[in-house]
């Protein structure tokens, strides 16, 4: 079956950081971007961060620029999200998925939590 799958989330505090990893199962990484999403409780899937698969463009969300690094390792089929100066507002469970917009996203993984607390 062919999905991406994310892991890495976990339980960490205010000012902490955690490495997420979004790994293609079952084929290569293809198409134009890879984009990581967040859905806290009560709110919205948002999209945090986005890289192309072809070039050495990426881009952020506000919230997380400047905290939020996104990167891919072709040789492993893998693109992750290394998150610094972690905040409780950041709690969330993180997805990723080919597109950088919710609306371009045909399906969606399990996620991987990411708790902010002290």
């Amino acid at each position: 079956q062919l999905q991406l799958v994310e892991s890495g989330g976990g339980l960490v505090q205010p000012g902490g950081s955690l490495r997420l990893s979004c790994a293609a199962s079952g084929f290569t990484l293809v198409g134009n971007s890879i984009g990581w999403f967040r859905q806290a409780p009560g709110k919205e899937r948002e999209g945090v961060s986005c890289i192309s698969l072809k070039t050495r463009w990426t881009n952020y969300a506000d919230s997380v620029k400047g905290r939020f690094t996104i990167s891919r390792d072709n040789a492993k089929n893998t693109v992750y999200l290394q998150m610094n100066s972690l905040k409780p507002e950041d709690t969330a469970v993180y997805y990723c998925a080919s597109g950088c917009t919710v609306l371009s996203v045909a399906s969606w993984g399990q996620g991987t939590q990411v708790t902010v607390s002290s």
